[in-house]
């Protein structure tokens, strides 16, 4: 190999490392790590529960981005395994922010969003909260009661 050929291929291997490097960690092709997960999640709302306003806003999910760099999370969705569904609009996560998503109705702010639900959604006896991206990709879970305290992250 001569002394051009070697410096033009070391060029190109360095410029390939940069290139690769500079692609956030999701941007690679089939593969996927989201910075988002859910964090607490307050199933029991304190009080009795009588589906007063106070008690079902009582009841909510927070979602945390833990990275460093904002997530766009519009078209995302937060469920439950009987089919209630929240669709997250023009919501964005700055690095190491967190929303709550909230069970009863109110007026959305940075720091917390609402259902506009009229009955319980996180069932005390056990049940699961799915978070999916806008590719409809499971990002993470969080179950408790009868099937047991799990988390899983993808």
């Amino acid at each position: 190999m001569t002394r051009l050929t070697r410096l033009a291929a070391g060029s190109l291997a360095a410029t390939a490392l940069l290139g690769a490097a500079a692609l956030p960690a999701d941007a690679h092709p089939g593969t996927y790590h989201s910075r988002v997960v859910i964090g607490e999640v307050q199933y029991n709302s304190p009080g009795s529960d009588d589906y007063s306003r106070r008690s079902l806003r009582a009841e909510w999910v927070t979602i945390t981005n833990t990275g460093r760099q904002r997530v766009d999370l519009d078209g995302w969705t937060l469920a439950d395994t009987a089919g209630h569904v929240y669709l997250f609009e023009d919501l964005t996560l700055r690095g190491y922010e967190s929303v709550r998503v909230r069970t009863g109705s109110g007026d959305d702010t940075e720091r917390d969003v609402y259902q506009n639900s009229r009955t319980y959604i996180w069932n005390n006896d056990g049940d699961t909260a799915i978070l999916r991206n806008d590719h409809n990709r499971v990002v993470d879970a969080k179950s408790w009661g009868r099937q047991g305290h799990w988390h899983h992250r993808r």
